[in-house]
């Protein structure tokens, strides 16, 4: 997920790092202070994770983009097993 916060000095770099420290479903984070965005990756709720942010850092999130990842992929299409010609019509 990406979203779009004001990071306007070092204060506010230190307060969204630490409210995504002590998220615990949270798997890694990058923040980029240049475009001021924060990317986060982990098994959570988008909505719930901009709402912690928002109030624990009391600054404005917007939600840009948000990246569904399979979790048992190996990748690729899904397998084609039992013929696939479709013999069993009901």
């Amino acid at each position: 997920m990406t979203v779009r916060m004001n990071i306007d000095c070092n204060g506010c770099y230190q307060r969204i790092r630490r409210a995504l420290l002590h998220m615990q479903d949270l798997e890694s984070h990058l923040i980029d202070r240049k475009q001021q965005r924060v990317s986060v990756c982990g098994a959570f709720v988008p909505q719930d994770v901009a709402i912690k942010l928002r109030k624990r850092t009391n600054r404005r999130v917007e939600i840009l983009e948000i990246k569904e990842v399979d979790a048992g992929g190996g990748g690729g299409d899904p397998p084609a097993e039992g013929g696939g010609g479709g013999g069993q019509q009901r």
